[in-house]
């Protein structure tokens, strides 16, 4: 299935994200060329913004819809390597995609050493490189840590994404893409943004894996 019909299937199921329609195919593309190019997507979020996430990660560094058995290339490197044929059939490919809030002991160490609005950040300094990318979450626009992380990934060359409600917060004018999910309450933004970004997994897949 097409980009195209992934992004009208969405529209037909939540037709209040006919207003996202636009902006999450530029986010495809931007994201299709971070991933052609071999970078690295790298995602944050606070609260339940931190478990949308850490959800986009599992999507993408594994199987969603579709089956992404390894080429025959890897399959022989590994019987050749190791003698061992199941190991690649117990593997799958994937998307390079990081979760910058799944590492407890770096982050609270900032936390506390540092400057606790600062984590993502620190992180995306040490990690990014130029021509990677960043979805940021934040329901209002406005998280602090957030914000920071932009400004770095600015610094840096990194394509910066925000996920966000339908208000315009202060990390817009430092992201490069914008989804707006057209809700203020914060639990009905993110009852939104679950279906945008699974959306947005399923294209990419298609677009790397499917047949």
């Amino acid at each position: 299935m097409t980009a195209e019909r992934y992004i009208k299937e969405l529209v037909s199921r939540y037709p209040v994200l006919e207003s996202a329609a636009e902006s999450l195919d530029k986010v495809y593309v931007a994201l299709k060329r971070c991933f052609v190019n071999d970078k690295t997507l790298f995602c944050a979020g606070n609260g339940g913004s931190a478990a949308d996430a850490e959800h986009i990660v599992g999507e993408m560094m594994k199987g969603f819809l579709l089956p992404r058995p390894l080429n025959d290339a890897m399959k022989a490197a590994f019987r050749q390597s190791t003698g061992d044929d199941s190991l690649a059939g117990r593997l799958q490919m994937g998307l390079r995609c990081i979760s910058l809030i799944s590492h407890p002991a770096l982050n609270t160490a900032f936390m506390n050493d540092v400057d606790p609005l600062m984590i993502y950040a620190q992180q995306l300094f040490v990690l990014g490189r130029p021509g990677d990318a960043v979805i940021g979450i934040t329901t209002s626009g406005n998280a602090e840590n957030i914000c920071n992380m932009f400004k770095v990934a600015r610094a840096r060359s990194i394509t910066t994404i925000l996920l966000t409600g339908c208000r315009q917060g202060k990390c817009e004018p430092f992201a490069d893409f914008v989804i707006h999910a057209p809700e203020s309450e914060t639990y009905k933004v993110q009852e939104l943004h679950l279906p945008i970004y699974h959306c947005l997994c399923a294209m990419l897949e298609e677009n790397f894996y499917g047949k």
